[in-house]
């Protein structure tokens, strides 16, 4: 399994101090969290896209820019691109720069993004905003492939010969679909041959666990291999200790806080206590036993060989924040590398002459398809064959039994 640290760079009062940093601090603190994730070993860091407060994460390549020159060696992605947003090819100039910038070491995650802003912002309504996302994504893709585009659509003027420059490093880059409950962004994933992200957030893993099967079934439609099928999921929230005890009433004035922005701005909680999102949300809050036990049974639901973690202490000291991704790092991430197989994420040598890298174990990303057996990626079979979770520890609490 890999590991993303990703945020969305919630500008907001600490949930549990009220101190409120600056702009400029909490830009730099973005920065900071991202070369830490390096430093210990995560496979990604991601920024995502939104266009109104709480957040300052308007401008993900600007900020991406920055964290490549602070790394080396960690893949950046964006989380996600709002393509539905964007003209697509101010979009490609961007992330073509952004991808020579890093060294080839850029993927993206696109959606048609959320959030009323948007519509006053971009003039982009939910009734145009899956053909916008559609339309932006398909002249995107032709434009980091093809040196010379025509094209005409909807929403932007057309092009007719058009060269777009910088010409791309990565030939062609890794796009991914994220998608919360939308089978239009799956839509897109299978027929292109690209992989998922589930948001795996807001809700119980059903709805999500119903995406992904949908997801390969549409991929298996279109006519690509059922092994090349890729899928990434994302957590609502981590910390861990060494024992359980001390990781729940650590992080419980944290979710209560959660809790109360949700009552002020009239969201309608669907997790209710802290032990509540623990036993039916993806939040990984327990000892590294109870969070690889949860993992693992998360796995056998959808498959995924991605996970993400929030790159942000949100409520945590700095001290306790850095612990805890430490002890992630040191106790858990090794268990799950070991026990849940994932392909290499690409490099740049694997694609220097126009070709996808695909080594033996490397997911395909061209348009040809495929056939071949299904992918046996999850220790207990196809996730679209997997009913009810696993309820038993495979290992159990060795402090107190329990499990999130």
């Amino acid at each position: 399994m890999k590991f993303l640290a990703i945020t969305l760079i919630v500008h907001g009062p600490d949930p549990i101090t009220g101190e409120l940093k600056s702009t400029n601090a909490r830009l730099r603190e973005v920065v900071e969290n991202a070369v830490l994730a390096e430093e210990l070993g995560f496979d990604g860091f991601g920024v995502g896209e939104r266009h109104e407060r709480p957040f300052i994460s308007s401008s993900p390549p600007v900020v991406l820019s920055h964290i490549a020159a602070r790394t080396s060696a960690i893949r950046l992605f964006t989380a996600v691109t709002t393509l539905s947003l964007l003209d697509p090819v101010r979009a490609y100039e961007d992330y073509a720069t952004l991808d020579h910038l890093s060294g080839g070491r850029l993927e993206l995650i696109i959606g048609k993004g959320n959030g009323a802003a948007q519509a006053q912002l971009f003039h982009v309504t939910g009734e145009d905003q899956w053909e916008r996302n559609r339309e932006g994504y398909e002249l995107f893709r032709r434009l980091w492939r093809e040196d010379k585009v025509t094209w005409s659509g909807t929403f932007r003027p057309s092009l007719t010969e058009a060269e777009t420059w910088p010409r791309p490093l990565q030939r062609p880059i890794r796009v991914w679909h994220g998608s919360a409950t939308s089978k239009e962004s799956v839509e897109l994933a299978a027929l292109y041959g690209d992989p998922l992200f589930s948001a795996n957030v807001s809700n119980p893993v059903e709805p999500y666990e119903e995406l992904v099967r949908h997801y390969r079934e549409r991929w298996e439609f279109h006519g690509h291999d059922p092994a090349d099928a890729l899928v990434g999921a994302g957590t609502a929230g981590y910390y861990a200790t060494k024992n359980s005890q001390d990781a729940i009433e650590t992080y419980r004035p944290i979710f209560n806080a959660r809790l109360e922005l949700f009552r002020k701005v009239g969201v309608t909680p669907v997790f209710h206590t802290l032990e509540d999102a623990i036993e039916r949300s993806s939040i990984l809050v327990g000892s590294p036993q109870q969070i690889i036990d949860k993992v693992h049974r998360y796995h056998e639901r959808l498959g995924h060989e991605v996970m993400h973690l929030h790159a942000d202490a949100d409520g945590l000291t700095d001290k306790q924040h850095r612990a805890a991704l430490e002890l992630f790092q040191s106790d858990i991430a090794p268990v799950l590398r070991a026990e849940i197989p994932s392909r290499p994420f690409p490099h740049h040598g694997d694609s220097e002459h126009g070709t996808p890298g695909r080594g033996p174990d490397s997911a395909r990303h061209e348009d040809t398809p495929h056939k071949g057996a299904p992918h046996e990626g999850s220790r207990h079979g196809d996730v679209r064959d997997v009913g009810a979770p696993h309820e038993g520890s495979r290992h159990g609490d060795a402090r107190d039994g329990r499990r999130p």
